[in-house]
């Protein structure tokens, strides 16, 4: 985050965000187990990450029956999600193209510095943002990897914004002195996210639980995001966060307690925080020098 952060304030305002199609779902066998196989000597591991790699998918659906499918090993590609090893053979396929952007010199001849994790990627360049798209399809191509064309666009600082892991870059206001700079934000879509995920805790179906152990769950989940989301203004995030939390909070005391809506006089504002222990997002951040611009 700090290295687009650093490029972008340095000249870097013509961004390649790029998108890969079902990139865990692609990754080509032999290739991924020819770098395995530059860092990893031993044949009877190098063996068990191929079997790993082709071992069949059993998936059981709504009615109860099971769905058995064989598509990794007919295809040679793919890696199944959700394991540990996943990120890690991710990350070293995509390697091969970031080694291969500075090899090949175009990062220094397109001025143009690749940031990744995984396959969330961008190019942020100093101009020519278009000749490096074209440059990453065809690279991508010999990768034998998918390039998203509805997702990938070339995105121009400061009149857009682009999303990187989760942050919206793009133009920002100092609150003190109102100037624009350039800097992130949390997206949107997380802050829709972790506003889905409170009201999935505080549903009429969790009435039976204990308010307090709610409060845990709902804080867990709060303070959580907060300590990924922390960097830049993230002041207005916060109070949408908090907003919701105590809104979800009140329908759920409510449902319990069979009290009619809005219930602010059985349970109000303060008692959230006094009483149940909830966390405020912006009380917690408001002495944090980044949670004031």
């Amino acid at each position: 985050m700090k290295h687009v952060h650093k490029l972008i304030n340095t000249g870097h305002e013509e961004i390649v965000d790029a998108d890969l199609s079902s990139y865990l779902d692609t990754l080509p066998h032999s290739e991924l187990l020819k770098s395995v196989a530059r860092r990893v000597v031993d044949g009877a591991m190098l063996h068990l990450i191929k079997m790993w790699l082709e071992a069949p998918v059993e998936e059981t659906d709504e009615r109860g029956n099971k769905h058995r499918s064989t598509h990794n090993r007919d295809e040679g590609r793919g890696s199944p999600q959700g394991s540990p090893i996943s990120p890690l053979l991710s990350n070293l396929y995509m390697r091969r193209f970031v080694l291969g952007w500075k090899k090949l010199g175009h990062e220094k001849r397109l001025k143009a510095y690749i940031v990744n994790y995984a396959d969330d990627l961008v190019i942020c360049c100093r101009g020519n943002a278009e000749e490096a798209l074209g440059t990453m399809r065809n690279m991508m191509t010999k990768l034998k990897l998918t390039v998203n064309e509805k997702k990938t666009r070339v995105c121009k600082l400061p009149e857009e914004k682009f999303d990187f892991l989760g942050y919206s870059f793009g133009r920002c206001y100092s609150r003190k002195t109102g100037k624009a700079y350039l800097g992130t934000t949390p997206s949107k879509k997380r802050v829709q996210r972790i506003c889905a995920a409170i009201s999935a805790e505080t549903g009429r179906n969790k009435t039976l639980l204990d308010a307090k152990e709610v409060v845990k769950t709902l804080n867990r989940l709060s303070t959580g995001w907060a300590n990924y989301f922390c960097l830049g203004p993230v002041g207005r995030a916060y109070r949408a966060v908090d907003q919701h939390t105590r809104k979800r909070l009140r329908q759920w005391l409510c449902a319990k307690h069979k009290v009619r809506w809005p219930g602010k006089k059985r349970f109000p504002t303060a008692s959230f925080y006094d009483v149940l222990g909830l966390v405020s997002l912006t009380e917690r951040t408001a002495s944090l020098p980044w949670a004031k611009t």
